[in-house]
């Protein structure tokens, strides 16, 4: 990898960091903390929950981020059509892609579930519902068509054998 490359890699990350690590939690802490309301389950469970939840979510991202790097040769930074770290050269499909194709937006989707159980905000966690939907619309109007242009066919089989957030077990193509 030369130079640019390299740090083409790092600015992505601290994008993504930035936007992912730290606005959009914070975001979720201050509408937690502004609009406190009772989740209806005790506090060992709610913490117990939350911690199996940042677990699982941590696990992806991590999982996630090196398998772009090995296996796709490229990063995850990508908005709206612009590329903020290298695309990947290949299409993952293995790895956390074998189970959702998009295992870093289930791991940051968990971990601020995790977080708003943890700060005990149903409003908050009515606001991250509301930011899945809009996700889901994004994934389907930005990324998945970039993709399908990228990689056609081989990303077309795969979009209609593997979940898009939520890891799924595999399933058989439809005929189209």
């Amino acid at each position: 990898m030369n130079s640019r490359t390299v740090a083409r890699h790092v600015f992505g990350y601290l994008v993504g960091i930035f936007v992912f690590g730290l606005a959009i939690p914070y975001g979720l802490f201050n509408l937690a903390m502004n609009h406190p309301i009772n989740l209806p389950i005790g506090y060992a469970a709610r913490q117990a929950l939350a911690l199996i939840l940042a677990t699982i979510g941590i696990f992806f991202v991590l999982w996630s981020n090196a398998a772009l790097l090995i296996q796709g040769k490229g990063g995850p930074t990508d908005a709206f059509n612009v590329a903020i770290s290298p695309r990947t050269k290949r299409l993952v499909i293995r790895g956390p892609y074998r189970y959702t194709r998009n295992p870093m937006v289930f791991g940051a989707l968990s971990i601020y579930f995790a977080l708003t159980v943890y700060w005990d905000s149903l409003q908050a966690v009515l606001a991250l519902i509301t930011f899945c939907v809009i996700v889901r619309f994004y994934l389907r109007a930005t990324e998945e068509k970039r993709l399908l242009k990228d990689f056609g066919q081989e990303f077309e089989h795969y979009r209609k054998t593997t979940s898009m957030i939520v890891p799924w077990p595999r399933r058989r193509a439809k005929d189209s």
